[in-house]
């Protein structure tokens, strides 16, 4: 279940913000939480990652200075809470321009009327069971493979940066694709061993066959 959602902008000015679910007691605790780690955040840091506390999780999406952020259930999938948020970042940045929500002349929840968007799209994300929802999870048009994840006392606690995260995503990004490089050579070379004397041998015969009948 998805319980708040906010679009930040890095310097802490809160554009939207959701209706909270007040059935999680911990909530006004984890926004606490949230606005320390935005204080982390800088354009710089890891784009899209979940963060996680005891119970909750807090994924977001950071993109053109404004810090997309849902909290949600532990057991909510992180990917699924991604698309969500890249559906929320993709609304927000078609309804609004880049001078005006970057603008200094805004106001704290300067676009509260984007709220109803977020509900409506919230709706369609909460059950993450959902036939449509698992459609959406299994989608790999949506790039969310590679989501970072960190414990929330780590970061807040810990010295831990958003930053380190990121270097750490790049250092997986590129040992996959060498592991995978490792793995088509490795393929190749076991089916030579294993077809090539059989190849050599019909390449022989092919010859001995051109050199009878030439």
């Amino acid at each position: 279940m998805i319980f708040t959602t906010q679009i930040v902008r890095l310097d802490g000015l809160i554009l939207v913000a959701s209706v909270d679910d007040q059935q999680v007691q911990e909530l006004g605790e984890l926004k606490q939480q949230i606005r320390q780690v935005i204080k982390r955040i800088t354009p710089s840091s890891e784009p899209r990652a979940s963060i996680e506390s005891n119970k909750y999780t807090m994924h977001y999406v950071l993109n053109d200075n404004l810090c997309y952020i849902a909290i949600t259930e532990k057991a909510y999938p992180k990917k699924l809470a991604l698309t969500f948020l890249e559906d929320v970042r993709g609304e927000f940045q078609t309804s609004y321009t880049r001078d005006e929500y970057l603008g200094q002349q805004l106001r704290p929840y300067q676009y509260s009327e984007f709220e109803r968007y977020i509900e409506r799209t919230k709706k369609t994300y909460q059950d993450s069971r959902a036939t449509d929802n698992l459609s959406r999870l299994n989608d790999e048009l949506k790039d969310v493979t590679q989501v970072m994840t960190k414990n929330i006392e780590d970061l807040l606690y810990r010295g831990d940066s958003l930053d380190k995260m990121g270097d750490m995503s790049s250092r997986l990004r590129e040992d996959s694709a060498k592991y995978k490089r490792a793995a088509v050579r490795i393929n190749w070379e076991l089916l030579l061993k294993q077809y090539g004397p059989f190849g050599a041998l019909g390449l022989v015969i092919l010859i001995l066959l051109v050199w009878r009948f030439w």
